[in-house]
């Protein structure tokens, strides 16, 4: 579990140095098999050092480390057992965090959007760590990869971890699309039709990776 605690750590830094998580805010995970690598609870995430990862089976008893892990495991492990994620990355992302104080979800204002899932539910406010926040949270993830908070901060998960930090980088950035668009007048949407046209397209063209000119 050595390299999946330095991926932890790794990405814990890499959200501290973007400016999605601050202090101790924020917390991330990876799975593999039955074992989950998380942060500590109190843990600087711009300092996060692999030793200081712990290691908890499924049911959250520790397996490996010497400290408490996060206070969100709850929600960490809800989404291992509901959606069968490879990792969890939940932030205090600025943008994010602000439109969980005036939104019940943020609507679908670019195709990219498609990678989360389509338009992002905000769950209601809960007390952090609690059951009754990682229930909300999971129900708002139904069909999604991501989800807002409200008044807390966001959440999105992946097959492994470098999809799940992608994809909270991608929703900070369509929060971002949204304010800027609305601070104009009132954002444009996308609708079913025009997902779906967007959806197949991106399947045709393999949109979003290299390939070879010659055999395109």
């Amino acid at each position: 579990m050595t390299n999946l605690r330095e991926q932890v750590a790794s990405a814990g830094r890499e959200l501290a140095a973007a400016g999605l998580v601050r202090a101790t805010s924020g917390n991330v995970s990876a799975r593999d098999g039955d074992r989950v690598a998380i942060t500590p609870t109190g843990g600087v995430l711009a300092e996060l050092t692999a030793e200081q990862i712990v290691i908890v089976d499924r049911g959250g008893a520790i397996v490996e480390g010497t400290l408490a892990p996060t206070s969100e495991i709850a929600l960490h492990l809800g989404v291992y057992e509901r959606y069968g994620a490879g990792a969890v990355v939940h932030t205090h992302a600025p943008v994010a965090t602000a439109l969980t104080t005036v939104l019940d979800e943020l609507p679908c204002v670019h195709y990219e959007m498609l990678a989360l899932g389509g338009s992002v539910r905000v769950a209601p406010y809960r007390t952090f760590g609690t059951p009754e926040l990682a229930e909300g949270v999971l129900e708002a993830l139904a069909g999604r990869s991501a989800a807002l908070m409200a008044n807390h901060g966001a959440i999105t998960y992946g097959d492994d971890l470098a999809l799940a930090v992608e994809r909270t980088h991608l929703l900070e950035w369509a929060c971002t699309v949204y304010w800027r668009a609305a601070a104009i007048g009132e954002p444009r949407t996308l609708g079913a039709g025009a997902l779906g046209a967007a959806g197949e397209a991106i399947a045709e063209r393999a949109y979003g990776t290299t390939r070879d000119a010659r055999y395109s």
